[in-house]
């Protein structure tokens, strides 16, 4: 009998210690990915770097760099941190992931804060807004000028993008074609595979002046509530990283320096061809 008392105290004991453990943890757990983060000094954003004048890649001295506003934004995020920053290269796809998985600490390739998204992550405030276009080849300027033009045609879509969402929603007689890499519907509609192709208009202009034979069809309007806002994706309940986050974001938007950002990174990625 004894010895059935000190076990059930033993145990009781024991459930003491989880309860007060799992308390800690509770308490503790606004910071757990700020903490990660300062305690490792280094700050791993996941990215997809085919989206000038946002990301992209140029050869700088004389090695494979990721460039662009969204790594200048980075930057600053991981100097308020006081820890450095790491980024790492992916398809858009895997972007999302890569936070979920815990590979990344935080995801920033042009991410729009959708109600689906943000079941399963939190979102920064947002930092851009820009609206979709439509890009055809300068040739077909005149013929697909309008949404109904593309009854029957293939219009091309970033794979896990918003802009899947926008061709099978705005243009339902087209065929929606879902490509993984931005490079590679360029060159499907510079072939004639596809024609058209729907980017955000800053991807679209930087593209549009990098290939002479395309153009934006000014005509086009897409629906404004689809339009994009960007913002950086977390881990669902990141406390005060996201608190840490939105105040950098708010802070450069006042400055007026993304707005700079991307302005300057737009002039790079044209010198960059």
């Amino acid at each position: 009998m004894k010895l059935k008392k000190v076990l059930l105290g033993m145990v009781a004991a024991a459930a003491v210690v989880a309860l007060t453990a799992c308390g800690s943890d509770k308490k503790a757990s606004p910071d757990k990915y700020l903490d990660k983060i300062k305690d490792k000094g280094t700050l791993t954003v996941a990215m997809n770097p085919e989206f000038a004048p946002f990301e992209f890649q140029m050869i700088k001295d004389g090695k494979n760099t990721i460039v662009g506003s969204d790594v200048d934004m980075a930057n600053a995020i991981g100097k308020a941190l006081g820890v450095k920053v790491k980024f790492q290269s992916m398809d858009f796809n895997n972007v999302l992931a890569s936070v979920e998985s815990g590979k990344a600490d935080i995801a920033i390739s042009g991410i729009s804060a959708t109600p689906e998204r943000k079941k399963a992550y939190d979102f920064s405030t947002p930092y851009y807004t820009a609206n979709n276009v439509m890009i055809v080849k300068k040739s077909d300027l005149t013929k697909l000028d309008k949404l109904t033009a593309f009854k029957g045609k293939k219009v091309a879509a970033q794979k896990g993008t918003v802009q899947e969402t926008v061709v099978t929603d705005q243009i339902k007689s087209a065929e929606l074609v879902s490509l993984t890499k931005n490079g590679q519907m360029i060159n499907e509609l510079k072939n004639g595979t596809v024609n058209g192709v729907v980017f955000e208009e800053p991807i679209a202009k930087a593209y549009v002046a990098s290939n002479s034979d395309l153009a934006i069809v000014d005509a086009i309007k897409f629906d404004s509530s689809k339009s994009d806002s960007y913002a950086i994706a977390m881990p669902k309940n990141a406390g005060k990283l996201k608190t840490e986050i939105d105040k950098v974001i708010t802070q450069l938007k006042n400055e007026g320096k993304i707005d700079q950002f991307v302005k300057t990174n737009f002039e790079l990625s044209q010198k960059a061809k």
